[in-house]
């Protein structure tokens, strides 16, 4: 199979092709040759592995939320982290807060806030540079 490099776009129809184990699996032999140590590497994978998809897929919101974040100077590696975020607090709503939300709805919400995410913000919230 191919390395993953969050600072590369996989080819769509190759990453959606993988398996969603091996895609997790991927990023997760990224992170340890990098020598990243996020808390939980399988989480953080599977939430990189989410975001790849969403733009392998050609999710609208997502896809311009990758644009938007390089153009405001993220890296393509922190824009993942930045969507990954706002992926992993709407998730922690629906299933807290949230659970008799539709899947309409739920995905309404995650593209309005995925819209509202900026550089900035993310930079702000979880003290990056």
């Amino acid at each position: 199979m191919f390395a993953y490099d969050p600072s590369i776009p996989p080819e769509p129809k190759a990453w959606l092709d993988l398996d969603e184990l091996e895609r997790i699996r991927l990023i997760e032999v990224f992170h340890r040759k990098q020598r990243d140590k996020p808390p939980n590497l399988k989480a953080h994978a599977a939430f990189h592995a989410i975001v790849e998809s969403q733009l392998a897929e050609g999710v609208e919101s997502v896809v311009r939320a990758m644009s938007r974040l390089n153009g405001e100077g993220l890296s393509r590696h922190d824009a993942l982290h930045a969507i990954g975020s706002v992926l992993a607090e709407e998730l922690h709503d629906l299933v807290t807060v949230r659970a008799d939300d539709s899947p309409e709805v739920a995905q309404a919400r995650y593209d309005a806030a995925v819209e509202r995410l900026s550089a900035a913000e993310w930079r702000r919230l979880y003290g990056k540079k």
